[in-house]
């Protein structure tokens, strides 16, 4: 039995927040990803964080990478005040 790579679709193409979401933070994560593309998606990231709360996503799953996930934490405690 034979295993598809599923690939992330390009966060330029996406509009449903969550979609959105994940395809910037694959793209973010990417090594391949050039660090002035990771600079221009960071603002993106953070504009779709209250969306992405607002649908709870962070009550039911929890970002694997802990740079990624340290960073969103800080970013969303920023945010809370």
């Amino acid at each position: 039995m034979s295993m598809t790579a599923v690939r992330a679709p390009d966060a330029a193409t996406v509009t449903a927040p969550l979609e959105a979401f994940v395809a910037c933070a694959h793209q973010m994560l990417d090594p391949a990803t050039p660090e002035l593309v990771r600079r221009a998606i960071e603002p993106r990231l953070l504009a779709l964080l209250p969306s992405v709360r607002a649908l709870g996503v962070f009550e039911l799953f929890e970002l694997r990478d802990p740079a990624l996930r340290t960073w969103l934490a800080d970013e969303m405690a920023r945010s809370a005040g």
